[in-house]
């Protein structure tokens, strides 16, 4: 066994008695279901209607698992100073702020370096111009990696032992197993639980929206 077998091993060892462990301790309980994300953007009213038209009013395609929440029929294109991408989803329904979420890798074609952040935290957020049928807007500072996160309701909480924007590990299942950290919890009576995950994310461990993971609590 050479020495790169020879640490997978040890991986995948720690995984296995890792879960043993926990639930031996009862701290893990039920799966968490995944939510996979990709590049979208949410709208204020006021870009819509610069976008769309005056009085525009976005139009649900589908409603999506956390309450209220929707992908719309409507998409745009967001462009960069390398690259652009067509056809990019908005959700619904309007926001008080705009905000452009994409992952890293839609970051190296568009040419920006946007940082992972937590929704609605824009600090040093990135550039991007969003072109619509009747209009563009240059969305300056609005561009993010979204934080990788679950939401749960108090119940949840209660039941995981976890709190509101509590930062933890998760452990995933499948063909690539892994322990990934920095997921913050996002607690709130309307929540649905729910793991987010980006398309990059989410294809590196070989998670689909029909993946469960598990809070991982290190021993």
């Amino acid at each position: 066994m050479n020495n790169t077998e020879h640490l997978l091993k040890q991986l995948m060892d720690l995984l296995d008695r890792g879960s043993v462990a926990n639930q031996a301790e009862g701290e893990l309980t039920t799966g968490i279901p995944v939510g996979v994300s990709n590049r979208h953007i949410h709208l204020s009213q006021a870009d819509i209607e610069q976008l769309f038209g005056s009085g525009y009013q976005l139009t649900k395609l589908k409603d999506l698992k956390q309450p209220g929440q929707y992908a719309a029929k409507e998409t745009l294109t967001i462009a960069g100073p390398k690259g652009s991408f067509s056809h990019v989803r908005v959700l619904g329904p309007a926001r008080s702020n705009s905000q452009i979420e994409i992952s890293k890798s839609d970051g190296f074609t568009l040419g920006i370096k946007a940082p992972v952040r937590e929704s609605g935290d824009l600090r040093k957020a990135a550039t991007l111009t969003v072109i619509g049928p009747k209009g563009s807007v240059i969305m300056e500072s609005k561009v993010i990696v979204a934080k990788r996160h679950i939401h749960m309701t108090p119940s949840d909480a209660s039941r995981f032992s976890v709190s509101d924007k509590e930062v933890i590990w998760i452990k995933t299942q499948g063909e690539r197993k892994a322990i990934l950290g920095d997921v913050v919890i996002r607690v709130n009576e309307q929540f649905q639980l729910e793991c987010h995950l980006d398309i990059d994310e989410a294809n590196s461990v070989s998670l689909g929206n029909d993946a469960y993971v598990e809070i991982y609590k290190p021993n």
